[in-house]
């Protein structure tokens, strides 16, 4: 079974990739964001770090407060590694189950924004970059989470940029026209799963 990668910047669609390739039935799918966020709620080891490190403010009726934590990562580069050090062992650990669970799929697609920089991508088998234009990655998060363009600039900072991305990647799409980002999944999904 093999692990695909799946990365790109803020804002170049790579939860609609993924979503594309939910429709396949022998592929299991991880989103390590979304999977972050819940653990962030859930485990109490990462809310007792958190509430150590970035103070009592980082929970809110013990939900985490995220425009907090992101005002203060996204401002900080130190506070934003702090951060991923907490976080990221838990989703590992996470991810490791998930594994064993879907032991039985052709390969698991792991989405990741920062899978280079959290160093991920080594325990990937294949990895795939999704890009797009940068006003149209701009203007995608400005719509998708009421972030105003200076916001978005601030975290696409924080991010590798894409030809970076895509020089070690085995496969790039370009998701500007949806039904080309489709053509593209399945032409990859045929190669994924073609019997050697």
């Amino acid at each position: 079974m093999k692990i695909v990668g799946l990365t790109g910047g803020i804002g170049s669609g790579k939860t609609t990739v993924a979503n594309f390739f939910s429709a396949y039935k022998n592929v299991a799918i991880y989103i390590a964001d979304q999977e972050a966020k819940q653990l962030m709620n859930s485990s109490v080891a990462i809310k007792e770090k958190l509430i150590q490190n970035f103070g009592e403010q980082s929970y809110s009726n013990g939900i985490l407060n995220r425009k907090y934590i992101a005002d203060i990562v996204f401002n900080d580069k130190e506070k934003l590694t702090q951060l991923n050090a907490i976080v990221h062992p838990e989703v590992k650990k996470h991810f490791q189950n998930f594994i064993k669970i879907n032991a039985q799929k052709e390969y698991i697609i792991y989405e990741n924004a920062i899978l280079f920089e959290s160093k991920s991508n080594l325990f990937c088998d294949i990895i795939i970059t999704v890009f797009a234009a940068i006003n149209t990655k701009i203007k995608r998060v400005i719509s998708r989470d009421k972030s105003s363009e200076k916001e978005v600039l601030n975290r696409m900072k924080n991010q590798w940029k894409d030809d970076k991305k895509m020089l070690q990647s085995n496969y790039v799409i370009c998701n500007e026209n949806l039904d080309e980002t489709k053509k593209s999944v399945h032409k990859i999904h045929n190669i994924l799963t073609v019997k050697s």
